[in-house]
């Protein structure tokens, strides 16, 4: 009888293992690989930042679920996950309903052997009132698409006004320091820069307020303090306002209160600070961090159960006795690798090799501006990159994810495609 080896969550992760595990056992049947998602399409989750300002048209984007499992030798099913059975080796999938409320699928229980759990993460709010009613998140596709929607209302609002005489300013604060944030910052910068090209040429960066608000001491806490200085020195050239070492202790209607100086007003507000699992990973009876993510061993299994394994962002994976793995798109990565050596190796009857993390560095982009980064060749060599360098660099990362997916020629025949839509496709997507 096939291995019943089911992965839940169709990102970065997910995807990858699934696609890698269809060609090798899936298509030679032996193994049954099941890909569970709640939504039809994939997209890579760094890019959510580029569909809130408008910069990407996600349609170009996306990589559909089942077309890809047909091409791989993988199963996939479109469900939510709501409960595991360990006893019984099931996992519980909710029911499926449409924008009426009518029932199209019944919940459905799913048997696996084996089952992976990429279920990714959300953003944290630290308990911090008022986030989830005034803010918005870019954890999914749909959140980031909700967002544009209502930046395009603003964007004609406030042109409407001021081609009307009327003196008003779009306000717009991101709370959080890291990798979105300050990319979402610089993207929305270089969106209203394109706005004239479109017809809303009273709307410019005059009337456009960017403010980054963070926590700490410095944006960027996980690049070098130089590149650090160095993405502050070159947000606040663009016009964007950086707020440091003062956290927002309660968001209100259109307000950011902070723990020092006067609050701050917003026509939008947008939450982007740290990051945990779903808190529905609390329900599975699985050991468990503070922030919700699953603990797992060496051979990233369950510490609780061993037919259970976690990769990616909600897994918690000790590096050492201090440091744990970090939520990044390279560590989903590097443990889908190590996850497929391992089943492959189990089925050939060998033993199985311990996940070792490798740090690759980090890369963030200032939209068309500029990137920042630092590339890690060892424990005790980096080195860091700036501008152009940098942001070929960041851009290879998406590319890898393609090659991973598709092999190099499809994926170079992607890349030419994109070039193609640069070209042809407006530079900016309104509607």
């Amino acid at each position: 009888m096939q291995e019943r080896i089911v992965i839940v969550g169709g990102g970065a992760g997910g995807l990858e293992l699934a696609t890698m595990l269809g060609r090798k056992l899936g298509r030679k049947k032996k193994a049954k690989i099941t890909l569970i998602d709640r939504n039809s399409t994939h997209l890579w989750k760094p890019l959510l930042h580029e569909v809130a300002s408008g910069a990407l048209d996600s349609r170009l984007a996306e990589l559909d679920y089942r077309g890809q499992s047909a091409r791989e030798g993988f199963q996939f099913l479109v469900g939510t996950l709501e409960s595991v059975d360990k006893d019984e080796k099931s996992i519980q999938l909710a029911a499926i309903k449409d924008e009426q409320g009518h029932e199209v699928l019944a919940p459905r229980s799913i048997h696996y052997d084996r089952l992976i759990l990429a279920i990714g993460s959300v953003t944290a709010d630290f308990g911090t009132p008022g986030v989830g009613e005034h803010c918005y998140f870019l954890d999914s596709l749909r959140q980031a698409d909700e967002f544009h929607e209502h930046l395009l209302n603003e964007f004609l609002r406030v042109n409407q006004s001021i081609e009307d005489g009327k003196e008003t300013k779009l306000s717009l604060s991101i709370v959080g320091g890291g990798a979105t944030g300050v990319e979402l910052a610089a993207e929305l910068i270089h969106s209203v820069s394109l706005l004239s090209i479109y017809g809303l040429s009273y709307l410019d960066q005059k009337h456009f307020e960017v403010r980054l608000i963070e926590a700490g001491k410095r944006l960027l806490p996980a690049l070098p303090e130089r590149l650090s200085k160095s993405v502050e020195k070159k947000l606040k050239s663009l016009g964007v306002e950086v707020i440091l070492d003062n956290p927002v202790t309660e968001v209100k209607d259109n307000t950011l209160v902070l723990s020092e100086g006067e609050p701050v007003q917003a026509n939008l507000m947008v939450w982007a600070a740290g990051v945990r699992a779903p808190d529905v990973v609390k329900e599975w009876g699985l050991t468990v961090r503070k922030n919700n993510q699953i603990e797992v061993n060496e051979y990233l299994q369950s510490v609780s159960e061993q037919s259970i394994y976690a990769i990616g962002d909600c897994a918690g994976c000790k590096i050492d006795d201090e440091r744990w793995v970090p939520p990044r798109a390279q560590s989903a990565h590097q443990m889908a690798e190590c996850l497929y050596d391992n089943i492959v190796r189990e089925y050939k009857g060998k033993s199985v090799k311990a996940f070792e993390y490798k740090d690759r560095g980090s890369l963030v982009s200032l939209s068309r501006f500029s990137a920042v980064g630092n590339l890690m060749q060892s424990k005790s060599l980096s080195m860091s990159l700036e501008g152009t360098l940098a942001r070929w660099a960041y851009a290879s990362l998406y590319r890898m994810h393609q090659r991973a997916l598709h092999g190099w020629w499809k994926m170079l025949l992607l890349l030419m495609v994109d070039k193609l839509n640069h070209v042809v496709k407006p530079r900016l997507k309104l509607h």
